[in-house]
């Protein structure tokens, strides 16, 4: 069987051959070279090895993990306080309360805990996440939907109103002024944008007794990573098409519309629509930060279009997180996918382009989590876990740093 690592050279080679395709025949060059044949070719063996790789990753992933509880032992380590290598005191606190609840901790620890709370001493079995633990989750955030990687995230102590002061100068220009003539006068215009917090919860996982007392399970992991899913996908669907109304405004529903699609291009896009996009932006937003997003049905039809000359206009990735990697490009630009974004149709805008970094992330303090051992649960042989996080988001810039393109209503 082949490795992993040899598919992965296999498609770095694949990419970076078809890379080449593309610089060796500029313009007019690749109809003449007869280019499209060797490119189909080229593309459907990448396509294949990026679905054995998928695959081998998922094999590799399910025996590291396999074979981390075989031999750590992972529950029973936790519950009789021995030492974890893989895992900081703070990691080991938190994991024997999520199977033990209040009692299994010290005094001591409770002390320390208290000492690095986010909020005040809890209510109803309450348990704030130290430092440590609530880095990780919101850390684990930003690999999920795609806001959090382009945006600017930043966090607060409290979750008190923000504004931040806007004023477009973009129309003011100055003057000649005639020999002992009065100078002219204009005052600038100010305004604000408001950034306020939202209460998100991530509805209460019902962990069963057996599976806390399954030794084979890291249940730790098993918690933390629904919690993370469900914050994940419920903040970024809002900081992608959120309409502002009891929730943030979505970066897409602030933007304004670059190109419009003719009519009869209610479900589609082609190269000239992508073009007239990013020519939409002004050159004073223009640098490494302005970047493609849409979502992953959009890019499937993205992938097909070609220029005026026949040579498609996306270019595929190579060496994946490796320093000097060239990631997947349109039309010289980064490209990030975001599964919330609106798809192909009437009168949709499903594709940005732009600087996103103006659309403001912003976090109240850490992350708290609830730990459920009453009645309710108990009687169903049950332990209740349940997350809350304070967010909000808004696009702050009034200059045109990203726009969108718009399919037409027919």
């Amino acid at each position: 069987m082949i490795s992993i690592q040899a598919l992965r050279e296999q498609r770095n080679a694949i990419a970076k051959e078809m890379r080449n395709l593309l610089d060796n025949n500029p313009g007019a060059k690749w109809a003449e070279n007869k280019c499209d044949t060797p490119w189909e070719e080229l593309n459907a063996k990448l396509t294949d090895i990026d679905a054995q790789i998928t695959r081998e990753q998922r094999m590799l992933d399910a025996n590291a993990e396999q074979h981390f509880n075989d031999i750590t032992g992972a529950a029973a380590d936790i519950l009789n306080g021995k030492s974890r290598k893989d895992k900081t005191p703070e990691q080991q606190t938190y994991a024997r309360w999520l199977r033990g609840g209040n009692e299994a901790l010290s005094a001591a620890e409770w002390t320390a805990i208290r000492n690095t709370m986010s909020t005040d001493t809890p209510a109803q079995g309450g348990y704030t996440v130290q430092t440590d633990i609530a880095a990780t989750i919101i850390e684990a955030l930003k690999s999920f939907g795609g806001m959090r990687q382009v945006a600017e995230v930043f966090t607060t102590q409290q979750g008190n109103l923000i504004e931040f002061p806007t004023s477009d100068g973009t129309g003011e220009v100055g003057e000649i002024v005639g020999q002992n003539a009065p100078a002219g006068a204009q005052d600038p215009s100010f305004g604000t944008v408001p950034l306020s917090v939202f209460k998100y919860g991530s509805k209460v996982v019902a962990v069963p007794i057996e599976l806390l007392q399954d030794s084979e399970v890291d249940i730790e992991a098993f918690v933390r990573n629904r919690l993370t899913t469900r914050l994940g996908r419920i903040t970024n669907a809002h900081f992608t098409a959120g309409d502002g109304t009891n929730k943030p405004k979505g970066l897409f529903a602030s933007l304004s519309a670059g190109v419009v699609a003719a009519a009869g291009g209610a479900t589609t896009v082609t190269f000239d629509n992508l073009v007239d996009l990013q020519e939409s932006i002004d050159e004073a937003y223009a640098g490494p930060n302005c970047k493609w997003m849409f979502h992953q049905s959009t890019r499937r039809t993205i992938r097909k279009l070609k220029d005026g000359n026949g040579r498609p206009i996306w270019t595929p990735s190579y060496d994946a997180g490796i320093a000097g990697a060239s990631p997947d490009q349109l039309l010289g630009s980064d490209i990030q996918i975001n599964n919330d974004a609106p798809v192909l149709g009437a009168s949709n805008t499903p594709i940005a382009f732009g600087d996103f970094s103006y659309y403001k992330i912003r976090d109240v303090m850490g992350l708290t989590m609830f730990r459920f051992a009453d009645s309710a649960y108990a009687s169903k042989g049950q332990v209740g876990f349940l997350a809350w996080m304070r967010s909000g988001g808004a696009w702050t810039d009034i200059g045109g740093a990203a726009k969108t393109f718009q399919n037409s209503a027919t």
